[in-house]
């Protein structure tokens, strides 16, 4: 099925492996920000991300790389933290530009004085950023929210810049860098290379009905969490993930009873840029639960700096979970059910 091409063309119809392929050009994006340090006195104590879904991919792969010197907050609510100030770098971001709770959350965000940048696809947020002239960086039409991730880190990455506030050398220069890399650590996952010799298309066969749970370390939490919301929203699939060592205080316990047959597949997400000690966790949790649950298929992040590992581990699971969705025999692309959700709430698309 997976190796079908005319298969794949008639049930993939928006063509998101055509998208998860190139996904790589968006990190070669340039967004244009102006200098963002003149807005606040004398400097920034901290930052708040409001989004949702999709739009708050980006904002977690950030608190792993670049990283941040400030306290940095992800609002995924109505309402925002009760410190949101003046000296607050407020990034309010939405695909579609109407997300409710992104929307309330930036009214709140104005009544305090703080300093807003707004990163959208357009919608009701490009609106307000055009009538209260706030920096406006605009998605390009990618699909979905999710597909678009990679334009929204590059985003942030271009606002960190123009605010003064990126670790190291400029992010966006090694997003840019990294580009190439994707490119190529890519081509041989793509729907033409045959199953026999395309990890993603197997690892896809291996996780085909089941519950797939994903673990991974600090460093590709973020990765995890992505790859949870693929297999939902690509492969309509029920799907948890964890990050270790949390893990280790409490769910492992939630494998040790009942049959070792039990209808999971586990995926491991590791990095050899992980804390020492994170790496023996893995070895050691395999060890105790052998026998007691599913044996995890164990992905091994490529690439030599934590920026290449996320990356390449995000554009790894997009494919897996698109050839899941292939396997499920579903479009990848859609979510009929969040957007009847929405309209019986009386929400804009």
């Amino acid at each position: 099925m997976l190796d079908d091409l005319k298969y794949i063309h008639q049930r993939d119809g928006q063509d998101a492996l055509g998208i998860a392929e190139r996904q790589w050009q968006q990190l070669t994006h340039k967004f244009v920000v102006p200098s963002l340090q003149s807005l606040v006195s004398s400097h920034f104590e901290n930052i708040v991300y409001a989004g949702m879904g999709g739009s708050a991919l980006a904002a977690l792969v950030s608190k792993s790389w670049p990283g941040y010197d400030l306290p940095f907050e992800i609002c995924r609510n109505y309402h925002i933290p009760a410190y949101v100030s003046p000296k607050t770098l407020f990034i309010a971001t939405s695909y579609s530009g109407n997300t409710e709770e992104t929307i309330s959350a930036l009214a709140e965000a104005e009544a305090t004085g703080a300093v807003v940048v707004v990163i959208a696809g357009g919608g009701k947020l490009r609106g307000i950023a055009e009538a209260k002239k706030y920096p406006y960086l605009e998605i390009p039409e990618s699909g979905q929210p999710r597909y678009a991730m990679f334009y929204n880190l590059k985003a942030i990455c271009s606002i960190l810049e123009a605010a003064g506030l990126c670790r190291g050398n400029p992010s966006c220069e090694a997003l840019e860098s990294a580009a190439e890399f994707i490119k190529n650590a890519v081509a041989d996952l793509t729907a033409v290379v045959p199953t026999d010799k395309n990890p993603a298309k197997k690892l896809a066969l291996e996780l085909a009905g089941k519950s797939v749970v994903i673990y991974a370390g600090p460093m590709l939490a973020p990765a995890a969490y992505k790859w949870k919301i693929n297999c939902n929203e690509n492969a309509k699939n029920v799907a948890w993930w964890n990050e270790l060592p949390e893990f280790n205080h409490n769910e492992m316990m939630g494998w040790t009873s009942h049959p070792v047959d039990k209808p999971y597949a586990i995926v491991d997400l590791r990095s050899s840029l992980e804390h020492p000690r994170v790496q023996r966790r893995f070895e050691v949790t395999e060890k105790l639960l052998s026998g007691r649950r599913p044996a995890p298929n164990i992905v091994e992040a490529q690439g030599e700096t934590l920026l290449e590992q996320l990356l390449w581990t995000i554009a790894y699971g997009d494919l897996v979970t698109m050839y899941l969705a292939l396997l499920n025999n579903v479009d990848p692309s859609p979510v009929d059910l969040v957007e009847k959700f929405k309209k019986d709430l009386g929400l804009s698309s």
